[in-house]
């Protein structure tokens, strides 16, 4: 399977924690969001086309994120969305055992 193509797996996925069926666009905005989550870093509006602006603004608008540009953060309910599409859309290859690799971690205790 290729990387950042929606699939079936990765529409019915989108479908599923959004809502509604992901654009290309979307799913491929999605790991470079985590590249700034992990790096600690604004989205950098260099970076990014008009069409990616107006995706982050709807996601800004339904709580999901604040102020890519400025101060970003996500909420705990983008972030396990995030991941959970990026495992699908970008790692499952990847994976020794895709269907049982969990999204959350397992409790310790």
């Amino acid at each position: 399977m290729a990387r950042g193509v929606l699939t079936d797996e990765v529409k019915q996925l989108s479908k599923e924690l959004f809502g509604y069926d992901f654009t290309v666009r979307e799913l491929r905005l999605l790991p470079y969001l985590m590249h700034c989550l992990l790096d600690n870093t604004n989205i950098d509006v260099i970076h990014i086309t008009a069409e990616e602006r107006a995706i982050l603004m709807g996601w800004q608008k339904t709580g999901f994120l604040e102020r890519p540009s400025v101060a970003f953060a996500v909420s705990g309910e983008f972030y396990d969305k995030l991941c959970k599409m990026l495992k699908i859309g970008y790692c499952s290859e990847m994976l020794i055992n895709p269907q049982t690799a969990p999204c959350e971690p397992e409790s310790r205790g």
